[in-house]
């Protein structure tokens, strides 16, 4: 069995003095793991980085078994984007951690893939911690248990939409959830809307709102847990007077 593609590198385990096993996430073949011969070698090393894009040709005896890497090239290097900067480098672990936690092998990534990519191609922007939480919003959605925010979950109306329950993920129109506001998220119009120059604090109640059904509705049933480095992206958002 043959398969040729693109990936970004999400998980690198030593195998060997020199060699590793990689894991990255492509586009329509999804989690990809496979052996790489001598991935550790001084020549090599610039390659094998979390985060980098790299094309490949995999092989596999039967479709059980790993699969091996080989004509492995670099495509984008995202090494220099991310080692001068401790706040660039959480995300990356975390999204990265994530993928690897919540994506099954194989699985089609669809949509998603295009999110990721959208990250690390406005990785250099003011305002990149935006991408990172459109990841995790979306990877709600690739999970399956993505937030109903299309109406109140009271009244059915689809004007004036205004908090998401953290029980239910259900949008609440403004009039319901009013008297009940400090428990419930603010609706993520930004995400919705598309608009990528949020303030901060609306980044962070998606990111609190999406860590809580992350953890809620997969990784605890999973016994896991949202990444460590993932703390240190609210702490800047919320440290920072602006992206």
């Amino acid at each position: 069995m043959q398969q040729s593609g693109e990936g970004y590198i999400i998980k690198i385990r030593n195998h060997g003095e020199k060699s590793a096993i990689v894991t990255v996430v492509c586009p329509k073949l999804g989690k990809m793991v496979g052996y790489v011969q001598g991935a550790l070698s001084k020549r090599n090393l610039g390659i094998y980085q979390l985060g980098n894009l790299i094309s490949f040709n995999a092989y596999a005896r039967v479709e059980e078994n790993m699969r091996t890497f080989k004509g492995v090239e670099l495509v984008a290097a995202h090494t220099a984007d991310f080692v001068l900067d401790s706040h660039k480098t959480s995300a990356l672990a975390s999204m990265c951690r994530l993928l690897d936690s919540c994506v099954a092998e194989n699985d089609d990534l669809g949509s998603l893939f295009n999110i990721i990519d959208d990250f690390f191609k406005h990785i250099n922007e003011d305002n990149w911690l935006v991408y990172y939480s459109f990841f995790e919003f979306h990877l709600l959605e690739f999970l399956g248990i993505g937030l109903d925010i299309d109406q109140c979950a009271v009244t059915g109306v689809r004007e004036d939409l205004r908090y998401i329950s953290p029980k239910t993920g259900r949008a609440v129109c403004a009039a319901i959830g009013a008297p009940y506001h400090d428990k419930l998220y603010a609706y993520p119009h930004y995400i919705v809307e598309h608009n990528y120059m949020p303030a901060n604090n609306d980044i962070i109640n998606v990111l609190e709102m999406t860590g809580n059904f992350l953890s809620k509705n997969f990784l605890r049933q999973h016994n896991l847990q949202l990444p460590e480095n993932r703390a240190d992206l609210l702490r800047i958002l919320t440290l920072a007077p602006k992206m």
